[in-house]
Order: C-alpha cells, then structure tokens, then sequence
C-alpha cells in the first residue's frame, strides 16, 4: 500500500532553524522541497544562502573512516559538536605529522633501492670503486650488453682493441660488467662500445670500499628506511585503532550536522513586521508521512517559536505527493519488481501484492514439483534470512506455490508415481472442447486464468481513473468499463459455447459488442462531451474515421493475443514435466529400474536452476506487458528522507 502523505509548511525565526532541525525534525522522515518553487504564490521570499561549516570536517574525517578495519560494526556514542570538531582536529593533525616524516622516507627508498638496482651486479667486485673511479690514465665504464652482441664482441671485436673487460654478473639476457681503457683512445673505444649494443650504466660516486662493501652499505641503510617506514605505517594504523570510536561517532555526528545544515538549500527567507520590528523568518516545506505528520504537530504544540500548517495534496499544493512503499513483510520482496517497472503515482494503487499473490500462484503452476519447491522455499528463505536478498525472498514464497503445484501434480523430483497427483498430470491430461476437438487441460485452464487476470486489471485501471479523474480512462479507454463489458461479454460468450448454451452466447454477442467497441473507437470526441468541450476531429472526419477502425482493430488484436500469452503457463508445465522424464530416462527410472542417483540429483539441479530462471523471466514478462500494462503507469517518485533519525545504536 502507498502511505499517506501529508504537506507541511514549517515556519519560524531565522536563527532558531538549527533547534528546530535538531529537536524536531530529525525525530522523522520529511521529503522536503524546494519552498520557493512550492510558495509561488508568496511575496518577497529569498533564498536561504550560508555556507555549510561542517562539510570540509566531514570530509576529512570521512577519508579516515574508510581506513578502519569493518567501521559499519563499530557503534557511534553520542558526541557534541565541540568534541566532534577536536576529535577531527586531533586525528587530522597526527596524521599530518606521520605523513611528514613518510614523505623523506619515501624518497630515500625509492633512491637507494635505485642505487641498489644499479650496483647489484657488481656487488662481488673485490677491489676498491672509488680508485677505479680516479684512475689517471684510464676510464672506467660501467654497463651491460646482451648475450649475442657480447658473443659477437669476443669472437670479432675484443682482440683488436686496446681495452679490458672485466664480467662481473650475468643472467640468461645479459652480460654486466666494465672495461678499462686508455685515456687517449676514450671516444674510439666507447663508439665501439656503443655500436655492440653496450647499455652504459652510471655508478653512483661518493662510496668508499669494495663493491661488495658499498652494495652491502646500501643495502643496510634501505633495510634501515624500510623498518622506519613501516613503524610510520604501524604508528598509522596504532592512530587508527586508538581513536576508531572516536572517528565513527564524530562522522555520525558530523553527517547529521552536515544534513540539518544543508536544509538551509531547500529553505526559504521572509521578513516580516514583529512587535515594532522587523524580523527575518525560515520557511520549510515537505511532505510527511500522515502518522508522522500527527506525531509532529503535538511535539512542537507548545512551542512558541515554531509554527506549522498541515495540508492535503488536494491543497494548493504544486508538487506531487512523493511515493513511500509500505506492505506486509511477506510481500516486502516484491517492492523490487515495481521499483524495476517503475513506482506508483501518488493515486495509483500498489500492485505489490498483486504482484505477489499472481507472480507465485502462475510460477508455481508452471513449476509445479513438491521436490524442487521446497528446494527453492529453503534456499530462498535461508539466502533472504542471511543476505536480505530481495529476489531471494521472491524465490522463497514462489517455491511455497511450486510446492503446492506439486502435490495438484503428483511429481516429487520428476517421479509422478511417488504420490498420486490430486488435480491431473500436465502432460497427459486432455479436455474435449466444441469446434476445438481435444486439448491439453492445462492450456485451457490457463486461458480462463488469463481471462480472469486480465478483467481484473481492467478493475484495477477502472480504480485508477476514478482515483485520478480521467473520463477517457474511466469510460472510454480500450481498459475502461467499455473495454471492460466488451472483453467481459467475449468471455461470457466463450464461455457459454464451450458449455454448449448457443443461443444465449449469440444473444450477448449480439448485444454486448458493438457499443463498447464504437466507445473506444470514439473515445477521444465522447471524451471531450463529456468535458463539456467541442468534440473536435483533428484531420477531418474521413481521416478520423479510417484511423480510428485500425486502431480500434489493433486493440482487437491486443485482446487476442494478450489472452493466448497466458498458453505460456501451461507449455511450461508441461515442459517441465518432459524435461523430467527425459532425467528419469537418462538415469534409467523411467521403467522401474534401478536408477542412477547421481544423473537424477544432478538432472534435478540442472532443471531447478535453467528452468527456474526461465519461468522466473516468463513470469515476469506476464507481469509486465500483461497486466501491468493495463492499469499501471509507473509514474510515480521515490520518498526520499532528507534527513536521517539522528537515534544512536
């Protein structure tokens, strides 16, 4: 059902905004709006204009919060603003100074993991790298070269010139090392270098001893940097354990804070004379549950500075009533399906029930097996229990009517002779109908459950129209009473056939079809008569007219087809009863055998989990273009609290 809602104009002095937000509003749930879209009408209203003080705390506080270690199981205490505000201060301001010290850290690991880069193929070099770095009369070059180009080096290249090259490292890629050479004949020597392929490698100066020593040095200082980087990391974390509480009860205040605040953007200024004054007034605007509405009307009753005018949308009110949802909990689920088509208008109704009661009652009928139904029932429940699944939920009371179907059926994991079936067996019970000849009984009881839905429907746009005032809707629409007699009447007629009673059926063919038709197809010029308007033709009468026939027989075609849609219930009951019997054979059940339980309970699992999604889809399809389509526009929007119950866990 939609909850009733109520508007309420919220008024006072300016400065008393805050008390008002904190003592009385935030007890409930209010859909504001705008009030200077609502009060048009209004004279020398402005905007509330202030700047939020707390958004820029929340924010900081709200980075640390997403650190902690499963904050949504931490339960935020009481806090003031004061306190809320030191507690930011605090946390920021140490997290300020860790980070200071982290940041030369961090330079200093990246850099000496660089040099460690660099000197570790030579970290076995045994002879001193600063006199190798000052000889007089020769240069030292450090570098690699890969393994096919130093091949070639030695075969073709090392004999012939005057140099030395020591290896110090290699791997299955390269060859590191370094090669002397004379002074004079640097820039001949390092062209031919260069020209094999040599990737020089600067070593860092300004280290004493071996390489060996000097990789070892480095290595050492890094370790050294890693361990204060990591105390800096565990000083974090120690900061954030201490004050963990502190930063989930100083966000939950802060976020309160923030929302009373930002009210001010959807309020309103109007100065008004006050005792030889003049004085500057806050407006609100929302709409509020009608219980909650009556709560708030005697908690500000004896105040003074507050004062609030409750009307009903039939008011001179500009917005549409927000939809808020509230059905038993059983149905609760089902909300998903209409949110996912759309929520209802304010003066709609709320076919979650509806939803409910036909989506589980034609599933189950088409998935009728006491076995896989009570799968589906204790899966579901257990999913919905744990994990608050919504279509979990769905799944769970959709598996109560497959249960049922079942037993009607006689099949428990496919076997149809475990229990007698206490309606028929889908797949071989037939029914003899006039002019039709034999036919499956499930299909034909299907068609008459189709029929008998979709009239409902047509009820419930009828409700509808009269809910919203619509002529064309409540009268004239293919879904209106004349939609309504006419497809009323067809049935009847079949009806009356398929029992063999002819001349009554040809006595309401004769009566009941041509003025419900010529309503519809003169639904827009009846409409505006009854308006009191002039029944205008847009394009001239001959256009109107050929026009009006094609659609008129397009709604024909509509009831057609939308009533054999509903074969689909019994095509799948069926289905899933040969669906069955082909596991049961393939298991070797089928003619008493011995069976093969593993193919019979992964045949099982295979058909719940395909077939279950397909009927589930299938359903939902009938739900939508079906029916929903009838009655139901979806129009409607969500109630959205602006505010959040400021009650501590």
């Amino acid at each position: 059902m939609i909850v009733k809602m109520k508007f309420l104009s919220i008024t006072g002095p300016k400065g008393d905004i805050d008390r008002v937000v904190n003592q009385y509003l935030s007890k409930y749930e209010i859909h504001l709006e705008n009030a200077l879209s609502e009060l048009t009408s209004v004279r020398s209203l402005s905007p509330y204009l202030e700047i939020n003080p707390y958004r820029d705390d929340l924010a900081a506080i709200s980075q640390y919060y997403v650190q902690l270690e499963q904050p949504e199981k931490l339960s935020p205490h009481p806090m003031s603003t004061e306190t809320a505000l030191k507690t930011v201060h605090t946390v920021v301001g140490r997290s300020h100074e860790l980070e200071a010290l982290k940041k030369p850290l961090d330079g200093e690991i990246s850099s000496l993991s660089e040099t460690m880069r660099m000197l570790r193929p030579f970290r076995n070099m045994d002879f001193n790298l600063t006199d190798l770095l000052h000889f007089k009369h020769m240069r030292i070059r450090f570098g690699r070269i890969d393994k096919q180009h130093f091949a070639q080096f030695e075969k073709y290249v090392y004999s012939t010139l005057d140099t030395i090259f020591h290896k110090c490292d290699e791997d299955e890629q390269y060859v590191w090392g370094l090669y002397f050479c004379p002074i004079n004949k640097t820039s001949q020597i390092d062209a031919v270098y260069a020209s094999m392929h040599f990737e020089l490698i600067k070593v860092p100066d300004g280290y004493e001893g071996t390489g060996r020593q000097i990789y070892e040095s480095v290595t050492s200082r890094y370790n050294q940097a890693v361990q204060k980087m990591q105390a800096n990391e565990n000083a974090r974390q120690e900061l954030l354990r201490k004050y963990a509480s502190e930063i989930v009860s100083a966000k939950y205040a802060l976020e309160c804070l923030s929302s009373n605040f930002d009210i001010r953007r959807l309020a309103a200024c109007t100065s008004q004379g006050r005792n030889g004054k003049k004085e500057v007034f806050y407006i609100i605007c929302g709409w509020m549950a009608e219980s909650d509405a009556e709560k708030f009307q005697k908690d500000i009753e004896n105040d003074s500075q507050i004062f609030c005018i409750i009307e009903d949308q039939d008011g001179n009110i500009a917005s549409e009533p927000p939809t808020k949802l509230k059905n038993p909990k059983l149905f609760q689920p089902f909300e998903m399906y209409i949110k996912m088509y759309g929520l209802p208008a304010y003066h709609e109704m709320d076919p979650t029930m509806f939803v409910g009661l036909t989506y589980s009652f034609i599933f189950g009928t088409m998935f009728g097996d006491v076995g896989q139904g009570l799968l589906l029932l204790l899966g579901g429940a257990l999913l919905y229990k744990l994990k608050g699944m919504a279509l979990a939920g769905i799944i769970s009371l959709a598996g109560i009517f497959s249960t049922l179907f079942g037993f009607l059926y006689g099949s428990v994991f496919g076997f149809e002779n475990v229990i007698p079936a206490l309606w028929l067996h889908p797949k071989t019970a037939m029914t003899t109908l006039p002019f039709i000849g034999s036919m499956n009984t499930v299909f034909v009881v299907a068609i008459a459950f189709g029929m008998f839905l979709i009239l409902t429907t047509m009820i419930f746009h009828i409700v509808n129209a009269v809910r919203t005032k619509n002529t064309e809707n409540l009268f004239f629409d293919q879904n209106s009473l004349a939609g309504l007699v006419f497809y009323g009447s067809a049935v009847a007629v079949i009806f009356l056939f398929m029992t063999g009673h002819r001349l009554p059926a040809g006595i309401v063919l004769a009566v009941m079809f041509g003025i419900p038709l010529l309503l519809i197809m003169f639904k827009e010029p009846l409409t505006r008569l009854v308006q009191k308007k002039s029944p205008l033709v847009e394009g001239g009468i001959g256009m109107y007219l050929l026009q009006s026939f094609f659609e008129t027989f397009e709604v024909l075609l509509s009831y057609f087809s939308n009533t054999l849609s509903f074969v689909r219930m019994g095509a799948f009951a069926v289905s899933h009863a040969a669906m069955m019997e082909v596991v049961l054979m393939l298991a070797g059940a089928a003619n008493g055998g011995n069976p093969n339980w593993l193919i019979i309970v992964l045949g099982n699992l295979f058909v719940c989990a395909m077939e279950g999604l397909i009927v589930g889809i299938q359903v939902l399809r009938l739900e939508y273009y079906e029916m929903f389509s009838r009655f139901y526009s979806g129009s409607g929007r969500e109630f959205k609290p602006f505010l959040k119950k400021t009650l501590y866990r």
